[in-house]
């Protein structure tokens, strides 16, 4: 039998978001035959916590902001010594990057959270992405970031492998076994359904404006999430005079929502790649996209699990989730559709193979 491979996986925290989730994800899923598993935390926190299997060493760093997390990071990968450093958060990506030189016996992974060109703003931080090519391997979500990586930050295209976000169907199915309607779904209306952080890259606030268009309509429009622009968000509601729009804030269970729901909504401005579009479809509901960039053209098919246009048109994208409401979709080739690309063992399947491959370099 070979000497196990051991990764180190290295995020902030366990919190609810796309990347702790993929990486709870992975963790869980990766062959114990073959791997042994750490995950070093910036601070020990967050609902994924409970998740991870009980094999998996937890490492608190219990430090709150990442630009102090560098030396103990670095000095946690000089004592440990893993085969692999798995990184799974655009900043840590960053940073590390440039020390990757120091440990020439370890393999370097980057999982790559956004579209870099529209996420990244602060000069200080693009300035690593000079070193990015250190990384033995970076992992893309979707065409747009793997591009944007090629173009504006000379990224060696060898370097990147594009793998999409799984969905966990079986987690997703759980789920959708124990939700009942909500209350705040009205008999004789349509529900439509939008998940995300109360942050402007969420584009709530277009959204808002495309619901002023509705107003004589028998359409609710309920938003899951909390976050920075709530009050800002309560504000323009209120200004707007929208009384069919219900702000729900973080719900535990987001998938009662959108099993119940006659269309789900993407306002985003930018993506990575994202994993709400996906669970939407794992719940056999219809969506509607901004036409942005981040893999949204890689996740719906049209008219099949969704469609996309643009929102910054407000009265045409009003006039489409009129249309959309009137029509009918069949909720289980929404869901075949999303399951025959997207689902765990698919994804996590690759996932396995780059970091065997890795180890064969």
């Amino acid at each position: 039998m070979n000497k196990k491979i051991s990764v180190m996986f290295i995020l902030p925290d366990l919190e609810t978001g796309g990347a702790e989730r993929i990486v709870t994800t992975i963790a869980n899923h990766l062959s114990r035959d073959r791997f042994e598993i750490m995950i070093l935390l910036l601070r020990k926190q967050g609902g994924y916590l409970s998740l991870i299997k009980k094999d998996v060493e937890i490492i608190d760093l219990n430090i709150e902001r990442i630009r102090n997390s560098l030396k103990p990071i670095l000095s946690q990968i000089y004592r440990r010594k893993p085969d692999i450093v798995f990184s799974g958060f655009g900043e840590v990506n960053a940073y590390l990057s440039l020390f990757i030189k120091l440990f020439p016996k370890i393999k370097f992974i980057a999982r790559e959270t956004n579209v870099v060109s529209e996420h990244v703003t602060r000069k200080e931080i693009k300035f690593f992405y000079n070193f990015y090519n250190n990384y033995q391997k970076i992992i893309a979500q979707s065409d747009d970031m793997m591009n944007d990586l090629i173009d504006n930050f000379n990224i060696k295209k060898h370097k990147i492998t594009k793998i999409n976000n799984p969905v966990d169907l079986e987690f997703i199915n759980e789920k959708l076994l124990i939700s009942t309607k909500p209350e705040s779904f009205k008999y004789n209306y349509k529900n439509v359904v939008a998940i995300g952080n109360l942050s402007a890259r969420k584009g709530f606030d277009n959204l808002l404006k495309v619901f002023s268009r509705l107003k004589n309509e028998n359409i609710i429009l309920h938003i899951l999430g909390d976050g920075n622009d709530r009050e800002l968000l309560h504000q323009m509601k209120d200004f707007l005079g929208l009384k069919k729009v219900i702000f729900h804030g973080r719900q535990e269970n987001p998938y009662q929502f959108l099993k119940f729901a006659d269309l789900f909504i993407l306002s985003s401005r930018y993506e990575g790649f994202p994993n709400v579009l996906l669970e939407a479809g794992a719940c056999g509901t219809y969506s509607l996209a901004n036409n942005c960039r981040g893999g949204i053209n890689e996740i719906i098919q049209d008219k099949v699990n969704g469609e996309i246009s643009d929102i910054e048109n407000h009265e045409d994208f009003s006039q489409k989730i009129m249309q959309i409401l009137q029509g009918h979709y069949n909720a289980d080739s929404i869901k075949t559709s999303i399951r025959s690309r997207f689902s765990k063992e698919i994804i996590l399947d690759r996932y396995e193979k780059i970091l065997l491959d890795l180890m064969r370099k």
